[in-house]
């Protein structure tokens, strides 16, 4: 997908919300709650993408970028008898 489709398409998809929020004062209320789900499912795995790419980049880098040379595994062999 090009760069110009890939923006289309995210417009497309905002323009779809905001108009579905404009129509959320006047809707039923059952109508209200599944978009309320809905959404806090996306803010939901948005927060969860976050958490686990910060940890993982914590993990793999101390705070100034440098990798953490103590965290390194080291193999253990088994002693010969």
């Amino acid at each position: 997908m090009s760069s110009e489709g890939f923006l289309k398409e995210m417009q497309t998809i905002g323009e779809k919300f905001l108009l579905k929020l404009q129509k959320l004062p006047k809707a039923d209320p059952v109508e209200i709650v599944s978009f309320c789900v809905v959404l806090l499912f996306i803010v939901t795995v948005l927060v969860l993408m976050i958490i686990a790419c910060s940890c993982c980049c914590y993990s793999c880098c101390s705070c100034d970028g440098r990798p953490d040379r103590r965290r390194r595994k080291i193999q253990v062999r088994p002693t010969a008898h």
